[in-house]
């Protein structure tokens, strides 16, 4: 298609540059910026929010985990666990793997595959130091309660995490036609602290891109890694 066709002949154009150093591609590290921006505010996040492009939706995760064992270490919490649903994402086992963490899992509803808060509850213990939900879930695509997910984390001071690697650049344009049944998934929520979207799904670009998003800096400084010693 068309699209495709311009997609490749811009992917081409930067395909010799890397975005590791921002001083010798400018302009990358500026696109990038702006990817953030739009995807922030799209999300309904404040001028605050801030975060970085990645190569996927696994990435993503990954950053948005290491962030939390990091914060957790801060707590002294040595033995930290991600409290997530079962129809969350693999990747984030994958994360807990390769951290040293532990997935601790709870129940989701039968018949509409929404995460069960009940359960979420019943699972919650000192160690946890992010508890996630999926906006939507891959591959059933349900969206699940975002509201009482996060407003449970924040009265646990814990982080919550809002995977909408699949839904990130869909929801809000269902939401605005008029959708029915779409619950406020995204930073309106006061305890989210962090989103995942893929810009390869529904933002449509080449692979492999997405955006992981962060309520403020203080989370985002975590992901980063500097060694001045070289």
């Amino acid at each position: 298609s068309a699209d495709v066709q311009f997609m490749n002949r811009v992917y081409g154009m930067f395909s010799q540059t890397n975005p590791l150093h921002v001083s010798s591609f400018p302009s990358v590290a500026e696109m990038e910026q702006e990817v953030v921006r739009m995807t922030a505010s799209m999300l309904n996040g404040n001028d605050k929010v801030c975060g970085t492009m990645t190569s996927g939706g696994t990435e993503s995760l990954l950053m948005a985990t290491l962030v939390y064992r990091e914060m957790g270490r801060e707590r002294g919490i040595t033995e930290p666990e991600i409290l997530l649903p079962i129809t969350a994402h693999p990747a984030l086992e994958k994360a807990a793997h390769y951290f040293g963490m532990t997935c601790t899992y709870f129940d989701c509803d039968q018949k509409t595959g929404k995460a069960l808060i009940s359960s979420m509850k019943s699972k919650f213990n000192r160690n946890v130091v992010m508890i996630v939900g999926s906006a939507v879930s891959y591959p059933h695509g349900v969206l699940d309660p975002i509201p009482e997910i996060s407003e449970f984390a924040y009265s646990k001071g814990v982080p919550c995490h809002v995977d909408g690697c699949l839904g990130g650049f869909m929801l809000p344009w269902l939401e605005k036609a008029g959708f029915p049944n779409i619950v406020p998934f995204d930073y309106r929520n006061r305890g989210v602290t962090s989103m995942s979207a893929d810009v390869h799904k529904f933002g449509f670009s080449a692979k492999g891109a997405s955006v992981i998003t962060y309520r403020n800096v203080d989370f985002l400084r975590h992901q980063f890694f500097a060694y001045p010693n070289w």
